[in-house]
């Protein structure tokens, strides 16, 4: 193929994510009501369903956040006119990006395959199967360990206690999304270590002299997402993390 040929193979790859993309907004669009009240909302209710295995951890371990009130339930306002609408737009995009990833890794796998040798195409195949099933497994931890716990550590704080918390539904919703997403892509990384790999820039000497700086950053990162501060949650990122980067080792050359 010339140079033409491959941007005008790229240009009907990104036409055809576009429509998918757009044919899926248009459908979260219309389930937006039943979504935000029983998926996105959900850590917000007292009977949110991790909240009853929480319960019992926080019972043994003092520093989590009291998750055994069943009465309590996060109270959110909203003081712009057209948050709201343009939430149900944003929002419907979002989660469209997030359930068509297979099928985006696999319009990638379909553009660059025709230059791989045999053997090449084999090993991708499975390399991007794996990346889209960690992508939903890093949002599913996301959602059911790092948001509910980041949420019900901040709203729960307070300085004073004339001070009370209403959360704003930008305020919720940008949160809510961050770490999600935050997680999914961090659980690509095995693949995107492949990738460099498969270009010489990564070898598995590379992660083996730099473990103990890698654990440092991984360290920080992990207090980054999860700004409540407690070792707990902040275990509950770190190890992922850095089963994921010796995970990587396995997939980058010798």
């Amino acid at each position: 193929m010339s140079f033409w040929d491959h941007l005008e193979e790229l240009r009907w790859t990104l036409f055809r994510i576009v429509m998918v993309l757009l044919i899926f907004a248009i459908g979260a669009f219309v389930a937006m009501p039943w979504l935000f009240d029983n998926f996105i909302l959900g850590p917000a209710h007292a009977d949110f369903f991790v909240y009853e295995y929480l319960c019992e951890w926080s019972k043994h371990l003092s520093f989590l956040p009291d998750f055994c009130d069943t009465s309590h339930t996060v109270s959110m306002i909203n003081i712009d006119l057209t948050a709201q609408f343009f939430r149900h737009l944003s929002t419907s995009g979002w989660v469209a990006f997030v359930l068509i990833c297979p099928y985006i890794l696999f319009e990638a796998w379909h553009y660059v395959s025709p230059a791989l040798y045999d053997h090449e195409r084999k090993n991708v195949r499975w390399v991007f199967m794996l990346g889209s099933v960690m992508f939903f497994i890093g949002c599913a931890v996301g959602y059911v360990a790092i948001f509910p716990m980041t949420l019900q550590f901040l709203y729960s704080y307070s300085l004073s206690d004339v001070i009370h918390n209403e959360i704003s539904l930008d305020s919720y919703m940008d949160t809510f999304l961050m770490l999600i997403l935050a997680m999914g892509m961090i659980f690509e990384m095995p693949l995107l270590s492949w990738l460099l790999s498969q270009i010489g820039i990564l070898k598995k000497s590379f992660f083996r002299k730099y473990r103990r700086y890698a654990i440092v950053v991984l360290l920080i990162v992990a207090a980054v997402i999860t700004p409540t501060g407690d070792p707990f949650t902040l275990s509950l990122v770190f190890f992922p993390l850095y089963g994921l980067y010796e995970l990587s080792i396995f997939f980058v050359k010798a």
